[in-house]
Parts: C-alpha cells; structure tokens; sequence
C-alpha cells in the first residue's frame, strides 16, 4: 500500500498582489496620519507660541523711520507685559486705544483670501490685524512730568532733558525734538507714547483730544518689539536706546521728580 501526500494547494490568481497592494496601502495610510498629526501639532505649538510668547506685525506707516521702514516684519515679545516691567526707549505695539486709527476704507476681500491669511496668520506667516496696532517708543511712564520742549529743543522727563539725536528723524533744519509743545503727566496704568520720525507720527501728542487724552492704557499693549526679521538686509536686534533716559529720575508720588 502507498501513501500519496496531498500537493500544496496553490494559491488563487491575484491573491499574492493582493496580499503586496494591502501592506502598501497601509503604509500609506500611517504615513498620511503622521503628516496630518505632525501638521496638526505644529499649528498647535505656532498658536502658543503667538498666543502667549511672541507675535509677528508689519509696518503699515513710516511714523517710527528711521528705526523701522515701512512693510518692515517684526516680533513683538508677549511675555513682558505678563510678567515684566516696560522701560522708557522700549518700542511698544498696543491696539488703538480709540481714535487714534482712521476707520478702515479697505474693500472687502474674497473669503479665499481671507481663509488662507488666517491660516498663515496660525504660524506666524501673516499679520491680518497690523493696520490695527500702532507701533511707538515710551517716553513716559506712569506718574513721569513730561514736557517739551526746553531752550535747545529736548524733551525733558522728571525735569531731567534727555538726548534723542540717537534716533528720531526731524526735518532738515529742525533741531527740537517736537514740531508740538506739550506738558503732560502720565496717569497711573498709562503710558505716553512718541514716533521716531518726530515730525510725522501720529502719536500722543495729537491724540490728546481723543478721550485718552493721548495716554495708552497699559492693557491695550501687545507687546515690546524686538526684532525685525524682514527683509534680510534689515534683520536684526532693536535699539531701545535705554542709555537716553538712564539719568531720569523715578516720578514721585506727590507729582514731581526724586
């Protein structure tokens, strides 16, 4: 008697590309889901990182020449106004504290445009809302006697002149530090804010009638600008010019300088 062993049963037509086609489709498949995870996460950490650390603006005007150019890109640090202090000479950007910014004529856009700038605005690659922020320097802090100007043109903080030739820009054969007098203490939470292009910003001085009275409220602050990253020829760190008011006194209380 013989034993006959049963041939191997061979498999159907298409079975063995069927088996190759499902791992690849499930590579695929992972891979897709890393992409969109990786993407995912990505705009989560921008969101933070815009929310809570740092923000990118433009600049829409020429009121802080020569210092920052027109469609200049800068970050603006978020952390100082939560846990820091500001100085006099730092470049600040706050939202219009009311009617500093003239009501906006731009023609409505298509929502494409709309919905790819807000997607860019997530990481930090588009700045939608910098028409509405002004960008300045402080001059004054809370409780500071500012005034404008003395005999040779300066501005005097605390009665105390300080040297800004450093960095504003006046009109040839103008040497004061303001085309406007001014006197002005600035209140508590408050600040009084100047353009480096003294002669064409639009800045505290010709605010004063708005219900302000010129003053930025500490909390409309975004932030103090720090770096401007665009265009390359221009990139690099801000000048705060700490050094001009490093001579000013503290306010004192009862309303004049210590």
């Amino acid at each position: 008697m013989t034993t006959e062993k049963s041939a191997p049963a061979e498999p159907a037509p298409g079975h063995e590309a069927a088996a190759t086609i499902q791992p690849r489709r499930r590579g695929w498949v992972v891979f897709l889901r890393d992409v969109v995870i990786i993407i995912v996460i990505a705009v989560l950490v921008s969101l933070v990182v815009k929310t809570f650390i740092v923000r990118s603006f433009y600049i829409p005007s020429g009121s802080m020449e020569d210092t920052l150019h027109v469609q200049d890109r800068i970050l603006v640090d978020e952390i100082t106004p939560r846990f820091g202090a500001y100085e006099r000479g730092d470049i600040v950007v706050f939202q219009d504290p009311g009617g500093w910014l003239p009501p906006s004529t731009e023609p409505a856009r298509p929502p494409v445009v709309e919905a790819v700038e807000w997607v860019l605005s997530l990481v930090g690659l588009a700045a939608p809302d910098s028409d509405d922020h002004l960008v300045k320097r402080i001059i004054g802090l809370p409780g500071d006697h500012v005034v404008c100007c003395n005999a040779i043109g300066q501005i005097t903080v605390n009665d105390v002149p300080i040297d800004e030739s450093a960095y504003i820009k006046v009109p040839a054969g103008e040497s004061a530090a303001s085309g406007d007098a001014f006197d002005v203490t600035v209140p508590e939470g408050s600040l009084w804010v100047l353009g480096d292009n003294r002669y064409r910003s639009k800045d505290s001085r010709y605010n004063t009638d708005q219900p302000g009275k010129g003053f930025v409220p500490m909390d409309n602050l975004v932030g103090r600008a720090f770096l401007v990253t665009w265009p390359l020829d221009r990139f690099g760190l801000l000048d705060f010019h700490h050094d001009v008011f490093s001579g000013v006194p503290a306010p004192d209380p009862e309303g004049g300088a210590q």
